[in-house]
């Protein structure tokens, strides 16, 4: 799957750092996110979590829909529709917003994701461009993360989670063939070799805290110039952990 390479955010146009997260189900973002934001944190940094789709009060009703499967009979297209609709109003309400602020955000899923789900079942991606212009509004991820895991690894991390928390089992897109997954995981590190110049492919298999550093050193070489050197030279605080 390729997309025609962006430049990265001008820095004098927005003052604040995009940082997006994508992999397939089971891949430990939500984990990871958190770790990072309390890593930039302890730097001093001011850090908006937010993620896709969802992330304002208009997307987390496009959000509900979505997941539940109640778009289902909208086909691919009707679908992919929907996620651009929650991603304008995201990007309005909550990442710009917070961009003009100085703050980092770092987002739970974005734009690839649309490309990777609605692209393996089949949209155009002639479409799918359109959408993503007219969505983003020029916001693209300063850095995406990517983090890899075997389709079993994940999908089995997403058993054990539904059966340990409340959260009623896989949704829409968790509840698909073993082949799908692993079709959207091949989109996916498509993707990442693409646009190699803001993907940053962590192993996602690895120990919690190995995956845990390998993001904080993608972070840290992103943007060495914007960090403050004298505390990311030291390593990361162990309450990051």
């Amino acid at each position: 799957m390729t997309k025609t390479n962006k430049n990265k955010r001008s820095r004098e146009r927005v003052a604040g750092y995009f940082i997006t997260f994508e992999g397939g189900e089971g891949a430990g973002k939500s984990t990871q996110i958190t770790r990072l934001k309390t890593y930039l944190e302890s730097l001093g940094q001011s850090v908006v979590v937010t993620r896709e789709p969802g992330g304002s009060p208009g997307a987390e009703k496009i959000r509900a829909m979505l997941l539940s499967g109640g778009a289902k009979d909208l086909g691919p297209r009707g679908e992919a529709m929907l996620f651009a609709a929650a991603r304008a109003d995201h990007v309005d309400t909550t990442i710009k917003p917070a961009l003009e602020r100085g703050d980092w955000v770092l987002c739970d899923r974005y734009a690839d994701s649309t490309w990777v789900y609605q692209g393996e079942a089949g949209v155009d991606r002639d479409y799918l461009k359109l959408l993503e212009t007219a969505a983003v509004a020029g916001v693209y991820p300063d850095l995406t993360i990517l983090i890899d895991v075997p389709v079993e690894i994940g999908l089995a991390r997403v058993a054990e989670r539904s059966r340990t928390d409340d959260s009623g089992g896989p949704d829409r897109f968790e509840d698909e063939d073993l082949k799908v997954h692993q079709c959207r995981r091949d989109l996916f590190l498509e993707l990442a070799k693409n646009e190699s110049f803001r993907f940053a492919v962590i192993d996602g298999s690895k120990d919690l805290d190995e995956v845990t550093a390998a993001i904080r050193d993608a972070v840290v070489k992103t943007f060495s110039g914007d960090l403050p050197q004298d505390k990311t030279s030291t390593g990361i605080p162990a309450e990051a952990y």
